[in-house]
């Protein structure tokens, strides 16, 4: 069951605390975690200039929508080019490759909820999943 008051939260309320997290190519700031008790989070999260991330979610669902800088996304479908407007959502498990020659921001859900401190393990070439 879901909550039954408001929750209001600034980024700055999370900047600092386990859930702001190093998740290897950039921050990602999880405004809303499973603890939430909404079903999903909510994340804030900056990819770094010139950072290239393998990755995967094998548990989560996750859909990322582009706010500022631009990256592209790689699945084996093709290369799609990301700006701000614009969102994409990998299938559950896709293998993905995450691309910023700038910096890029993204507003990020993913459902289930994270916990909150959840860290890639980042190699070249190896997709990483939490």
């Amino acid at each position: 069951m879901g909550r039954c008051t408001l929750l209001v939260r600034a980024v700055e309320d999370v900047v600092g605390s386990e859930c702001d997290v190093d998740w290897g190519n950039g921050t990602s700031r999880r405004l809303l975690v499973q603890a939430d008790a909404l079903g999903f989070s909510l994340t804030e999260t900056y990819v770094q200039p010139g950072s290239e991330s393998y990755l995967r979610y094998d548990n989560h669902q996750e859909v990322c929508y582009c706010v500022s800088g631009a990256g592209s996304v790689e699945t084996a479908d093709g290369l799609f080019d990301i700006k701000p407007g614009m969102l994409y959502a990998p299938g559950m498990g896709e293998p993905h490759v995450l691309r910023s020659e700038h910096g890029m921001t993204l507003m990020c859900v993913f459902t289930p909820a994270l916990n909150g401190p959840e860290k890639h393990l980042l190699t070249p070439g190896v997709h990483s999943s939490y």
